[in-house]
């Protein structure tokens, strides 16, 4: 449904309903803008708007097209300007609802898929009747009229394919003229379309070559690399939707009388009672009112061991109820609690990182203004020169195909797909088209511990002998993730009958007649155990208490990897959520000096920023909850397949197995993909230096233009097929 706004005289649409509030108290909105593509159009915008004079920052993530805009404190918030105002430079705007933007992202998704399958259709169909012609397949035979025919047929197919086929570029380009600029798209279309007319012209005279097929193939080779483009925004843009999906769909709320009532979360106040069962996940940020239970934090903390929770404690949105029954008071609202806000700090790492301006996008924009130059002296040169319009037309459509930058849009992404695709098949999925790009200026390393440089399963590691199945029975009737890897060891067996679990601290039952405990040592009888080790305690009513100790075992090439990176002059840090004992003794194995533990998800981002900040280039590499802020902060991000789906979303590289290779192997290539597409920006180069004068010179048609241009594109592919991955060949 189309939105609609009041005008005020002067200052845009009344967007004043759509202003939210920011931190110290200034006012802000957010846009969806759609048509930004590159480095290039963000640049643009975001100039465009912090030029208002009210206007403090502004700043567009090119992933999910939301532009944040925030207003001076005090001043006099003006959001219909900033909305006249991108509107202005060629894009449309509209206040940013994430429903929208899905559905606009996926219309752009079909719409590119769609314009992609025509063209490959008009290529391969208006190719049959111009390769017979080019080629002379039917020597003297083809007499003047077979041939017209032959072309009419041509154009039958590839110009409507190549018009339908040619409308992001077109409209792209319209919008662009329309506020007085020239994009990309611009000499693309004026090329395409020239072609086609001059075609047109020489069919109905009757002439010897028309251009249909090469028109609709070089769109075919564009919309590639754009639909290429579209895909990889589509999985960035999941991230921080996969964080919210971990809250509750609702909540059980407690009305006066004390009944049960089921809310959507968004509907949950901030004082409202709430029920949470095991096996829930707590909706909101509250205080326990009543109840005791055990929580699961290792998505918000990364701690494995569960943490008691009581009358009092504060708990937050996210964390997974093990074992009683809780009653809470919400103290804040859904769109504030913990998991929302680290989803804000993940949306905030994509901006931040889409500030990245590749090569390309550098010189795309230079080449906009010279192709334009080049072609138009072209013709006012032909024709002075005596050449006559139609050939320095010809020349001149020669030379805006031949420089198409074809062979520079592939510099990059040909190395990357084969850079991802060597990676993938050494269990490496490589998720954004710049993480390579960031990769090799890696210089400093961030790890999370658990289920990063460990295998994130607790196993015993000490026992009494023969105990290990005598406690089994009652280690079987706990959900507690000890207990369970107790049972684990122990394998299939019994179950101690008349059990009875108290939460938070154990469980008690009957083994073989006699009444036994199994959890905390205080709840079986000792006193508190000593040392950084996880363990819990077992032992029959008036008999000896045991001991049984537990711990996270390294991956079994944590060392050497690490070992890896200071060879290669990396720093090497551990980021924690983990108690500091676990911490320090992993770092202690590993030879790690840097490490801190205990560590918030908003600590570990501002540990990121610090890095940052000091000019270091930063690979997080994490797999939970807490490390999906980091992820989104840092430079580049790696998460193991096991991970939280919302930490890889938040990564670029996602690596399987039990391995730690992997990182070594992407930064390896990342290094070489950096050389490989060097190598074919300079290709792409010294192409355009000789085509261009060539074109210009009219040693070069435009059919040959388009020939000329496709091995342009397949000799950077070609190159980037020389690619070594992780030390091995391609």
């Amino acid at each position: 449904m189309a939105l609609t706004y009041d005008t005020v005289a002067g200052a845009g649409p009344d967007l004043s309903a759509f202003l939210k509030p920011r931190e110290g108290g200034a006012k802000g909105i957010d846009l969806l803008v759609q048509g930004a593509r590159c480095a290039n159009c963000m640049a643009k915008i975001e100039k465009g708007v912090a030029a208002l004079p009210d206007v403090e920052a502004a700043r567009l993530n090119l992933t999910s097209g939301k532009l944040t805009v925030t207003f001076r404190t005090g001043a006099v918030a003006n959001p219909g300007a900033v909305l006249t105002t991108v509107e202005g430079l060629g894009y449309s705007a509209t206040p940013f609802d994430p429903g929208a933007a899905v559905e606009a992202h996926d219309r752009e998704g079909r719409r590119l898929a769609l314009a992609l399958g025509v063209a490959a259709f008009g290529a391969g169909n208006a190719m049959m009747f111009s390769v017979p012609l080019w080629a002379g397949l039917f020597g003297q035979e083809l007499g003047p009229a077979t041939r017209t025919m032959m072309q009419w047929w041509s154009a039958l197919i590839g110009a409507p394919c190549a018009l339908y086929a040619g409308m992001p570029f077109f409209q792209s380009a319209w919008r662009s003229l329309k506020v007085g600029r020239a994009n990309m798209d611009v000499p693309i279309s004026i090329g395409v379309l020239l072609t086609l007319a001059i075609s047109f012209v020489e069919t109905l005279l009757h002439g010897r070559d028309a251009y249909f097929d090469a028109a609709v193939s070089l769109l075919f080779l564009l919309l590639i690399g754009r639909w290429l483009d579209h895909q990889l925004r589509a999985k960035a843009r999941s991230a921080a939707a996969d964080l919210l999906a971990l809250q509750a769909p609702y909540a059980v709320v407690l009305d006066e009388a004390g009944h049960e009532q089921r809310k959507p979360l968004a509907e949950v106040a901030v004082g409202d009672r709430l029920i949470v069962r095991p096996g829930e996940r707590v909706p909101v940020d509250a205080v326990v009112e009543a109840g005791s239970a055990e929580l699961d934090n290792a998505l918000l903390t990364g701690e494995t061991r569960p943490e008691p929770v009581a009358a009092g404690s504060r708990i937050q949105a996210g964390a997974l109820n093990l074992t009683g029954v809780l009653t809470l008071r919400a103290t804040v609202k859904s769109e504030d609690s913990a998991v929302a806000a680290i989803a804000r700090l993940v949306e905030a790492g994509t901006q931040s990182r889409s500030l990245y301006v590749r090569l390309a996008d550098k010189a795309a924009a230079i080449y906009v203004p010279v192709v334009h130059t080049a072609a138009a002296l072209t013709f006012v040169a032909g024709w002075a020169l005596g050449l006559g319009p139609r050939e320095a037309l010809l020349r001149a459509v020669a030379v805006l195909i031949i420089t198409c930058p074809c062979a520079l849009g592939l510099a990059v992404p040909a190395v990357q797909i084969n850079a991802s695709g060597g990676l993938f098949r050494r269990g490496v999925l490589v998720k954004s088209g710049a993480a390579l790009e960031r990769l090799a200026e890696i210089d400093h390393v961030v790890f999370d511990k658990t289920g990063v440089l460990t295998e994130g399963r607790p196993h015993l590691i000490e026992a009494p002998a023969g105990l290990v199945a005598l406690a089994a029975p009652l280690a079987r009737a706990s959900a507690h993730p000890l207990a369970r890897a107790l049972a684990a060891e122990a394998g299939p067996g019994p179950l101690a009958t008349e059990v009875t679990e108290t939460s938070g601290q154990g469980v008690e039952g009957w083994i073989d007649g006699r009444r036994a405990r199994l959890g905390r040592a205080a709840f079986v009888g000792v006193g508190e155990g000593q040392g950084g080790e996880t363990e819990i305690w077992f032992g029959f009513v008036g008999d000896t208490k045991v001991r049984f100790r537990f711990s996270d075992s390294l991956r079994p090439d944590a060392a050497a990897t690490i070992a890896a990176l200071k060879a290669r002059g990396l720093g090497v840090e551990i980021l924690s959520g983990d108690l500091p004992g676990p911490v320090a003794a992993v770092a202690k194995a590993l030879g790690v000096e840097d490490w801190r533990a205990a560590l918030s998800p908003s600590d570990k981002a501002e540990a990121v920023e610090r890095l940052q900040a000091r000019g270091r280039k930063v690979l997080m590499v994490g797999d939970g909850l807490n490390d999906a802020a980091a992820l989104a902060k840092a430079h580049a991000a790696m998460a193991p397949g096991s991970a939280l789906s919302a930490s890889q979303n938040a990564a670029d590289l996602v690596f399987s197995g039990e391995g730690l290779s992997a990182v070594t192997a992407a930064l390896e290539t990342a290094t070489q993909a950096r050389a490989r597409a060097l190598e074919n920006f300079g290709f792409a180069a010294l192409y355009n230096m000789i085509a261009a004068p060539a074109a210009m010179l009219g040693l070069i048609n435009p059919f040959v233009a388009a020939l000329a241009m496709s091995g342009s594109s397949l000799v950077v592919t070609l190159n980037a097929l020389r690619m070594r991955i992780g030390g091995r060949g391609a």
